[in-house]
């Protein structure tokens, strides 16, 4: 998978040194690493702290950058040489990337936030073997109370923060009664996410049960037969979890003869202690033969 990444990356750098307006095919490149852009873009944005395409915009208005300092073409023309159709278009591109203007780059030369170009190690650990067991799970239904959040990829997201806040203590003590099948525990859920998807792309984000009956009033999503990877966390909370989390696309994913497939991604809350701020959580990953 680290090969197949830093393919990636050494295309995106062809690409954009041939003609920097053609967009890069990561589906072939996939198909070429043995893998499905699915999973190719999700461990991207795993290991890069952020989506494919998000490198591949900061990198493309690094080097028009470059040539806005050390060329004299007229801007069209660079606007055009980046796939865009007008310099307004440009411009607005290149703002949100560096947070000047083209025309103040070309007057003063800067400030420029500039994208090196990543490459992606391996680092062998192997001291914290992960508590993971693969999982068949049969469809199952979950329910509870659902909310379209937009995606944040660095922090506490306060969209999800506020839901959950928003539903009675009692509500989901009653949820929890009506969890009869794996996952076990109260359900945080996120679905409906393309995997390198841009921040602030919505995403709907379901707190509830697994169960196999039809409780009226609530919120339901059908989740098909699959595997799953499951990895159990003990500790503080959230760090245990989200250290878990990382570990998934450092550690475990590159050493294991499994990858991502579309489908939800689901931590267990199996029991919190509030007054030690610790929790025992199992994150849900569904996942296929690589």
């Amino acid at each position: 998978m680290i090969g197949a990444l830093n393919t990636v990356v050494d295309a995106v750098e062809a690409q954009l040194a041939a003609d920097p307006s053609v967009a890069v095919d990561a589906e072939a490149l996939a198909r070429q690493s043995g893998t499905t852009e699915y999973h190719l873009r999700r461990m991207f944005s795993s290991l890069a702290g952020m989506p494919l395409s998000e490198y591949i915009r900061r990198r493309r208005m690094a080097l028009a950058a470059a040539e806005l300092v050390s060329r004299d073409d007229d801007l069209l023309d660079i606007a055009v040489r980046y796939g865009y159709g007008s310099t307004e278009a440009f411009g607005r591109a290149f703002r949100a990337v560096h947070g000047v203007s083209p025309g103040n780059v070309r007057r003063e030369g800067g400030p420029l936030r500039t994208q090196p170009r990543i490459t992606f190690h391996l680092t062998v650990r192997g001291a914290s073997p992960m508590d993971t067991r693969i999982v068949e799970l049969p469809a199952v239904r979950l329910v509870g109370h659902a909310a379209r959040v937009p995606l944040i990829y660095e922090g506490v997201n306060p969209h999800i923060a506020e839901h959950v806040a928003s539903i009675p203590v009692e509500e989901t003590k009653r949820l929890r009664s009506l969890n009869d099948t794996e996952p076990s525990g109260i359900l945080a859920v996120c679905d409906d996410l393309e995997p390198g998807a841009a921040e602030g792309t919505e995403l709907t984000y379901l707190h509830g049960v697994a169960t196999t009956g039809r409780p009226e009033g609530l919120d339901s999503l059908e989740v098909p037969a699959g595997t799953w990877a499951v990895f159990r966390t003990e500790g503080p909370y959230p760090a245990a979890l989200q250290e878990a989390w990382a570990a998934t696309a450092t550690e475990w994913f590159p050493s294991q003869p499994w990858r991502l497939r579309p489908g939800p991604e689901i931590v267990a809350m199996l029991d919190f202690d509030a007054a030690a701020q610790t929790a025992t959580s199992e994150l849900w990953l569904p996942v296929e033969p690589a």
